[in-house]
């Protein structure tokens, strides 16, 4: 199991790409205190609103919390039961990134003079003042592919390779969600997106469905 206290990385953007069978799963065996980093804080009751609704997270890193469907997050974070730590969405992916390639800290403009830098190093190269940020790694990471192998190489579909493909290198255990399990050798290699060194663990999930999160559509005449 998952020690209490651990730091989790959950790929995603949006629902595109978040590995809800693997987060379901998480949920059910109830660890506590966790933090969650992911882009943002769950879109309904299933994956990452399955967790909060199961009392798991202490805390959250992410960018965009508040977004359609996330009514777990909201009402735990008004009673200020769950912490959160806004990071803008670039220098989250760079935080991430840096913790995979072994890249302790970087500087950025962004963030500079706002709340987001309170209590941040800063240095001035030239004539920009910059922010310290520091990488972000984890205990276990949680993707989700389109393809993969049984050796776990994986394949991302389009928005779904947003996060995923940098935290599969940033955990320290990473376990990857396929909706499609194929033999090594079957994936084309320069189609390969993560290489299956980063991948300790794979499953095939379930059937998918693509949810949508808020509709936009004007009816038919």
């Amino acid at each position: 199991g998952i020690p209490d206290g651990s730091v989790v990385l959950v790929g995603g953007f949006g629902n595109a790409g978040e590995p809800v069978a693997l987060l379901n799963a998480l949920a059910e065996r109830k660890p506590r205190e966790l933090t969650i980093v992911s882009n943002n804080a769950g879109s309904g009751d299933e994956g990452i609103g399955q967790l909060i609704l199961a009392g798991c997270v202490r805390k959250f890193i992410c960018s965009f919390p508040r977004v359609t469907g996330a009514d777990a997050f909201d009402r735990l974070y008004e009673r200020g039961e769950i912490e959160l730590e806004i990071t803008p969405q670039g220098t989250l992916a760079e935080r991430i990134r840096a913790g995979g390639a072994g890249i302790p800290a970087f500087y950025t403009k962004t963030g500079y003079g706002t709340l987001i830098g309170e209590g941040k190093e800063t240095r001035t190269f030239g004539d920009e003042n910059y922010l310290m940020e520091t990488a972000l790694v984890s205990d276990l990471a949680l993707v989700k592919a389109w393809k993969g192998d049984t050796e776990g190489n994986l394949v991302f579909r389009k928005t779904a390779r947003n996060f995923n493909s940098m935290m599969a290198t940033a955990g320290k255990t990473t376990v990857a969600e396929v909706e499609t399990l194929v033999e090594l050798g079957e994936l084309d290699p320069d189609a390969i997106h993560t290489p299956g060194i980063f991948v300790q663990r794979i499953i095939a999930g379930a059937v998918y469905e693509n949810q949508i999160e808020q509709r936009t559509t004007r009816p038919r005449p």
